[in-house]
């Protein structure tokens, strides 16, 4: 649907009807304002309707419907088409969440088409209305509003994987015994999500902030370098995430050997202990009539002793061997 329409000139929006035949009208007729159409999972005929009012290229309408593209930047004759993937977070199974914002940026026009419910770009607009000096470098503003709001969402989403990591590892190192091989495994597919998605972002903003791309100007280029330095910081975020979590699933794999071998060498001690009565009794047990004290009036009570005495031996050895 459309979510919302406006023109702006001189960082201030005009009190106009918000439609897209009105935007396209006042920029039409006005050679100073441009004009702001947002919507959020549209259909093809509203997105259709909108390409014929400011010919957008068909191929990247395709891709905008689509909502599964890789992070990218393409320029279509005059105007340049952003591709961000968003994330946010699910406390409920630790999962990040993925959606797409599709930015068609013309010399007097953005048209943003985002699909899911992270990054609303309600508050991204809100807050560039705010600021009148901003707002007043044209679509590339409404391209820094929205670049600034996707990499904000990254680090406040890495933040909280970041907790979810803390947690496994204390829990792989807690002296309790501990199943983590499943979540650090969830983990880390989320955190392959999140590397989609921030990674090939990089050039691009670099890019921009080097005033390389057509439509962002040179006094436009430095709000860029704020949104790559924090790209690359969130990025570098993120592979340390990745590496931590590689490190606690070896620790667990490691620990999980050693609590098995414990348990073998436990086992091993109890069956050797168990063995030593069973071998006496086994041998009093085969009634031949020619056995050392086997018509001894204490034979039975001696048996028990000697059982005894070579269990409590053998218990005490194992425990000193740290196998018990």
């Amino acid at each position: 649907m459309i979510v919302d329409c406006g023109v702006y000139a001189e960082g201030e929006r005009k009190d106009l009807p918000a439609d897209p035949e009105t935007v396209a009208q006042a920029i039409g007729d006005d050679g100073e304002s441009f004009g702001w159409i947002g919507l959020h999972e549209p259909t093809e005929h509203e997105l259709g309707r909108v390409q014929k009012l400011f010919g957008l290229h068909p191929l990247a309408v395709e891709d905008a419907l689509k909502a599964h593209q890789r992070p990218k930047v393409e320029r279509f004759g005059d105007s340049v088409v952003v591709v961000l993937r968003t994330l946010w977070y699910v406390d409920q199974g630790d999962a990040v969440e993925t959606g797409q914002v599709s930015v068609f940026v013309g010399p007097r026009y953005v048209v943003t088409v985002r699909h899911g419910e992270g990054a609303t770009l309600t508050t991204a607009r809100q807050d560039l209305e705010d600021r009148a000096s901003v707002l007043g470098h044209g679509p590339a503003a409404v391209l820094w509003a929205i670049c600034d709001s996707v990499v904000d969402g990254y680090e406040s989403v890495a933040e909280q994987v970041e907790v979810d990591v803390d947690e496994v590892e204390s829990s792989v190192f807690s002296p309790e015994r501990t199943s983590d091989a499943e979540r650090i495994y969830l983990l880390k597919r989320e955190v392959l999500e999140m590397r989609r998605a921030i990674g090939p972002l990089r050039d691009p903003m670099e890019a921009f902030a080097h005033g390389s791309v057509p439509l962002v100007s040179k006094q436009a280029a430095p709000f860029f370098r704020d949104v790559a330095d924090h790209v690359i910081r969130v990025s570098d975020q993120t592979d340390a995430l990745d590496t931590l979590l590689s490190s606690a699933l070896n620790a667990h794999l490691a620990r999980v050997s050693v609590q098995q071998n414990d348990d073998m060498r436990r086992i091993s001690a109890w069956v050797a202990i168990a063995a030593a009565p069973t071998m006496i009794g086994g041998i009093y047990g085969m009634n031949f009539e020619n056995m050392p004290e086997l018509t001894w009036h204490y034979g039975y009570y001696a048996c028990l002793a000697l059982m005894v005495v070579v269990c409590t031996t053998m218990y005490a050895g194992f425990r000193r061997a740290g196998w018990l």
